[in-house]
């Protein structure tokens, strides 16, 4: 308990808006590289996971792929490609690796909205005579948002928790403190760098969680009024 007062009192301590890398800057740094990896993996992601899951064809090989890049060991990989691109390239690198890793989650929502949609409302839109575009954006785009989303969500926490390692290849971010906090043996710095990571992602859990919350269509009717049956009877007023 005291180690967890220590490590508080370490991210409110004025001390945190100084120094070689000042919290805030540490934590928009790290955001950046979440948001920027994320927006990468999306524009790749989306579009593939679309096209799949309209024709309903490469989805064995994009299930494929997606376990193969979770499998992938996140820091051995940046450091892999600094040594191969080189110490100028090291931000490129890092990206690489946190975009490859963004990739599957969106890649399974995108795809997985679109079978999830009941086959039937697709078959009354092409009876309604829409084209395939049509079709696209007015039926399978907006039935599969909430699934998409959900991809988003788990790509984002699962990128904003890797970040961390950019700090290995001196790329600062919130994990910088976490590996000065291990050569210096401050294991309040180490805990307080920690909660802030776990409190971003808590945060973005919930703008997502509120996000696909409003884009699940409302599919609710009014209720119809109730009509006395017929053969109920009529009450005859007394005289």
């Amino acid at each position: 308990m005291n180690l967890f007062a220590e490590a508080l009192a370490w991210i409110f301590s004025p001390a945190r808006l100084t120094g070689s890398l000042p919290l805030p800057e540490a934590i928009v740094q790290h955001l950046a590289y979440t948001f920027g990896a994320v927006a990468i993996a999306a524009v790749i992601a989306i579009p593939l996971g679309y096209l799949i899951g309209h024709t309903g064809r490469g989805r064995e090989v994009a299930v494929f792929l997606s376990g193969a890049a979770r499998a992938l060991p996140a820091l051995g990989l940046v450091i892999l490609l600094v040594m191969l691109a080189g110490v100028q390239l090291k931000t490129q690198a890092a990206m690489t690796v946190f975009v490859i890793l963004a990739i599957p989650s969106i890649l399974a929502g995108a795809y997985a909205g679109f079978e999830a949609i009941d086959r039937s409302v697709i078959g009354a839109g092409r009876a309604m005579g829409m084209t395939q575009w049509q079709i696209l954006f007015r039926i399978e785009m907006p039935l599969g948002l909430a699934l998409l989303i959900g991809g988003l969500r788990s790509a984002t926490l699962q990128v904003v928790a890797t970040v961390t390692i950019a700090a290995y290849v001196g790329l600062g971010g919130l994990g910088f403190y976490m590996i000065q906090g291990l050569n210096t043996r401050d294991f309040p710095e180490i805990l307080g760098a920690s909660i802030i990571v776990v409190a971003l992602a808590l945060v973005l859990d919930g703008l997502f969680a509120l996000l696909a919350r409003f884009a699940v269509p409302r599919t609710d009717a009014p209720r119809p009024r109730r009509v006395r049956s017929a053969a109920a009877p009529v009450p005859v007023p007394s005289r």
